[in-house]
């Protein structure tokens, strides 16, 4: 991964931000940069272990064998900054034009979604993320809101923030619209229906496409000849000097979605998408119920983060300054793979991103890290690294399961295994939509 994060990238970033060691140290900053990367390539050991790992394939020229404290020390001189710029270098859209499975109709598609990740359980960290708080008691680990944009196609993280659990999801996508643009369509689930937020999307340039709550209920205006039709929307809280606020002109469509698994259990659900591709003729109904079905790759790439990457475990580090410093590695280490996968889609144009597996990924730069091959910038750059053979000696099929999985409360209690609740095998599934014309439901 050195081709992509190589020592000049992460020497810019540590002199942007100030900061570069005062004195000669056996741990300068360059150094606890990749450290810090490597925690979280490798988040099961311990600092002794991963320093081990980083540096044992170097031979005799690893002559610095500090202890954890030492390292938690770096880690604390190095602070947030460096990391977060990191990220930001290498945050961004990846997919070129070419590849269809990233754009609709020379938009770039961009999913917006949250989730949550759970952190030590100590006093350093909860004052600035407290846990979850009932009737009674608190419960459960300190949690961290992660909001990001993700490019559907290729999984991409164009942008990320977090915070607090306290602040809602809306809020931290607020923070996000600077990196929209008109050439951009954001897709989201119905948490995000909310005028306020919708108008600033608009204001950016770019278009929407969002599921609707069963609450709102627009009024036909104008009806279009594909069963949609257009309507305006506003808030309906009343502030006195600014009236109902900015009225937004969409587009609705409304259709009953049936979903049917091989073992003949149905589920329909009522479907209100609202955009602002108000052209029918160009962006036809059926098209936009297909496509809303790509902002699942949003979950794809949280699987990616919590379930590979973290393998479900809480972050490690116990103090604000260090956890945010873990996610901001977390989410660096997790774009740097994305990257080198489309490095493999752009040298094979007939590959898919679908085919590539991100634990393969994954593995093959854990591996190459404790080889301690491929790290200096003297061998040739190729767009086909170690990693990238690695996943192109495993690729997955073309043609994948289809899975489903309705939603349900993640945790009922760390006790018992809820055996009745989740499904145990994966079943084929058939989508059937059924358009209302006119959109009126009752």
């Amino acid at each position: 991964m050195t081709q992509l994060i190589d020592p000049d990238l992460v020497d810019a970033v540590i002199e942007e931000t100030a900061a570069r060691e005062q004195r000669l140290r056996l741990l300068p900053a360059r150094v606890v940069v990749y450290f810090v990367l490597a925690l979280a390539v490798f988040g099961r050991s311990s600092y002794r272990a991963v320093w081990g790992k980083l540096t044992g394939g170097l031979g005799h020229t690893a002559a610095a064998q500090p202890c954890a404290s030492s390292l938690s020390r770096a880690r604390r001189r190095l602070g947030v900054a460096p990391l977060r710029a990191l990220f930001g270098v290498l945050a961004g859209p990846v997919a070129t034009p070419a590849q269809s499975c990233a754009f609709y109709r020379g938009r770039r598609v961009i999913a917006v979604d949250g989730t949550t990740l759970n952190a030590p359980d100590e006093e350093a960290v909860t004052w600035r993320y407290p846990k979850h708080i009932g009737p009674v008691r608190e419960f459960g680990y300190p949690i961290v809101r992660l909001v990001t944009l993700v490019e559907c196609g290729t999984r991409a993280l164009i942008d990320a923030v977090f915070g607090p659990d306290g602040t809602g999801e809306i809020a931290y996508a607020h923070r996000l619209l600077g990196r929209l643009d008109a050439s951009m369509l954001l897709l989201a689930d119905a948490y995000y229906d909310a005028v306020g937020f919708l108008a600033a999307v608009s204001d950016t340039g770019a278009a929407f496409l969002l599921r609707s709550t069963r609450k709102r209920r627009p009024t036909l205006r104008h009806p279009l000849p594909d069963g949609s039709y257009r309507t305006f929307i506003q808030s309906h809280h009343y502030r006195a000097g600014h009236g109902y606020g900015q009225r937004l002109e969409v587009r609705v469509i409304e259709a009953w979605v049936t979903v049917t698994l091989t073992d003949g259990t149905r589920r329909t659900e009522l479907w209100r998408l609202l955009t602002t591709l108000l052209d029918a003729d160009h962006h036809p109904a059926t098209e936009l119920i297909e496509l809303y079905h790509r902002r699942w790759q949003a979950e794809t790439c949280y699987f990616s983060l919590k379930s590979t990457i973290l393998d479900g475990r809480i972050l490690r580090s116990r103090t604000v300054p260090g956890l945010e410093q873990e996610v901001y590695a977390l989410l660096t280490v997790y774009q740097a793979l994305i990257r080198l996968a489309d490095d493999l889609t752009t040298a094979y144009p007939g590959l898919s991103p679908r085919q590539l597996s991100f634990t393969i990924l994954l593995q093959a730069a854990a591996d190459q890290i404790t080889a301690g091959s491929g790290i200096t910038t003297t061998e040739p750059v190729t767009l086909v690294g170690a990693i990238g053979h690695a996943a192109l000696a495993n690729l997955i099929p073309q043609q994948r399961r289809w899975r489903v999985k309705s939603r349900m409360l993640k945790r009922y209690s760390k006790y018992p295994f809820n055996r009745k609740r989740h499904p145990r095998r994966a079943q084929k599934y058939t989508l059937h939509t059924d358009m209302i014309p006119g959109g009126w439901v009752p």
